[in-house]
């Protein structure tokens, strides 16, 4: 008979073995415990652990397989890099659903590093937006950006709004931007890092510095996006590059 327990019992199995994926405990592909084991291990009867793995399946994060038994799902996102870098856009190709979670917002005196990448004059403020991405309900990155408060008055009352930085910026008569430099560090977390990521601080991330400019080349922001090493991969695309390179050559 399963052991009665408080309301919402499957969803404490839930959270504990997403927790378990999640932080690389059970790593991509790999077998979880029979059904029996789960109930030992969480005192509860068959229904609450098929719940729970049931939510688990909706998540993307396990395969059941019939016959087999069930296993964690190699969900390790391909993020692809390139000239127009788009966040949303990448995830939707993938098939992924993306979300942005605002964390903090304040307005900063420039230091000397963003000064540098934004060519401001040190000490000029800047709106530092502070913001988590997931994919799904997965949380994917941890990221710091920047923008000059002179050029983008109310940028961070728009951001708060939930419009893309993508749409904001049109809005301030900025319809496309591209990717100046991308510097790509990996590197342990943080504790707050390995916390907004939920992962282990043994963990390795990989760290995004990047310089957005207008078409004219001038800065527009800079950020640094911490993502967990485990559950995304990067590619670099040179495919407009390659498209370039190829319509010079018929015109010739």
């Amino acid at each position: 008979m399963e052991k009665k327990l408080l309301h919402g019992q499957w969803q404490q199995v839930e959270s504990d073995i997403a927790e378990d994926i999640l932080t690389g405990r059970l790593s991509p592909k790999a077998q979880l415990p029979t059904e029996a084991d789960l109930m030992e291990r969480f005192g509860v009867g068959r229904h609450t652990i098929r719940r729970a793995i049931s939510r688990l399946e909706s998540r993307g994060l396990v395969l059941v397989e019939q016959g087999r038994g069930t296993f964690v799902r190699d969900s390790r996102l391909d993020y692809r890099l390139s000239e127009r870098t788009r966040f949303s856009q990448n995830l939707l190709d993938q098939g992924r659903e993306p979300l942005g979670q605002a964390i903090h917002e304040e307005v900063v005196p420039a230091t000397e590093l963003i000064a540098e990448a934004l060519r401001l004059p040190q000490g000029e403020p800047v709106y530092h937006i502070v913001r988590r991405g997931f994919a799904d309900e997965e949380p994917i990155n941890f990221s710091h950006a920047y923008f000059p408060v002179r050029r983008f008055p109310g940028f961070d009352e728009a951001r708060r709004s939930g419009r893309s930085v993508t749409l904001i910026l049109a809005e301030y008569g900025i319809p496309d931007y591209i990717r100046l430099r991308t510097d790509i560090i990996a590197r342990l977390p943080t504790n707050e890092e390995a916390k907004q990521l939920c992962q282990s601080a043994s963990q390795p991330v990989v760290a995004l510095r990047k310089v957005d400019v207008d078409l004219k080349g001038t800065p527009i922001s800079y950020s640094e996006s911490i993502w967990p090493g485990e559950r995304v991969q990067f590619s670099i695309d040179n495919t407009s590059q390659l498209l370039d390179v190829l319509a010079r050559a018929d015109a010739g």
